[in-house]
């Protein structure tokens, strides 16, 4: 395990048991848009991370989803998302997370997601493979679309986008055996990795919800790519991530939509 994994993961715990200290007790709820909510928990789990990077690195960059960039010079950027599914925290879901990633020259080099409702924790280095709890995951082995159960989400601008991801989500459950909706794209990430889920897509999201998820699924042997196919997943305008097995039917349901094939028909 390399340095800066190991403080990642260090910090990374530290959070999670704020959030678990937190869980059910979130009294101070504020809103950055219609739907988009921030607790005070998610501002003592990001102060306690960012305060533990900058001692750990201080010469890195860090990209707070609550504090934004810091605007330090450096080939090192840190993405922290402080508590990813911070609408189900606030309702007392227990499916949220803490994610941390360490981008080098703006690809993601460590990852580290942390689950502190199932006590799980996600790691990934850049060709080191990825763990689960120290030990070694890997995607599914699923192949077929029309059996494959799938993870996805909105943006919090649905009410007033139309391009919000509910006509795909369709298309997809009429493809697929099952779609999930659970809150947390490091989680939807993460269980990708673990082979829970065969794949998942989704928009319009921040670079700190994915990082380390779009790692731990790359290094757990999947496949991660923007809607089109191409490398710019991390941009926020979209991304898909899967097995790799039903990479490409997944990526002809969001070109195709209505017209993509349905499980037997066509021979499908």
């Amino acid at each position: 395990m390399s340095a800066f994994l190991d403080a990642a993961l260090e910090i990374a715990h530290g959070a999670a048991a704020i959030l678990r200290e937190g869980r059910g007790h979130a009294e101070q709820v504020d809103f950055k848009g219609e739907v988009d909510l921030v607790t005070e928990w998610d501002r003592r789990s990001e102060n306690y991370i960012l305060s533990g990077l900058r001692s750990a690195f201080p010469d890195h960059a860090m990209d707070g989803e609550e504090s934004g960039f810091d605007h330090v010079a450096s080939d090192y950027v840190w993405a922290v998302d402080p508590v990813d599914g911070t609408t189900n925290f606030a309702h007392g879901l227990p499916v949220f997370a803490v994610s941390i990633a360490l981008l080098h020259l703006g690809r993601p080099i460590v990852g580290v997601v942390v689950d502190p409702v199932r006590d799980e924790f996600y790691t990934a280095e850049a060709g080191a493979g990825a763990w689960l709890n120290g030990r070694p995951i890997h995607v599914s082995r699923t192949s077929d679309l029309a059996v494959s159960l799938l993870a996805t989400g909105f943006p919090y601008d649905l009410r007033t986008n139309p391009d919000n991801n509910i006509s795909h989500f369709v298309n997809f459950a009429l493809r697929s055996q099952a779609v999930r909706r659970i809150g947390s794209a490091a989680l939807d990430l993460a269980w990708t990795a673990a082979g829970r889920f065969d794949g998942y897509w989704e928009y319009r999201l921040n670079s700190w919800d994915v990082c380390a998820g779009a790692l731990i699924v790359a290094e757990a042997g999947g496949l991660v790519t923007d809607a089109r196919g191409g490398d710019h997943y991390l941009d926020g305008s979209s991304i898909i991530a899967s097995n790799g097995l039903i990479h490409e039917a997944m990526l002809q349901v969001l070109r195709e939509g209505e017209q993509a094939p349905r499980p037997g028909a066509n021979g499908a």
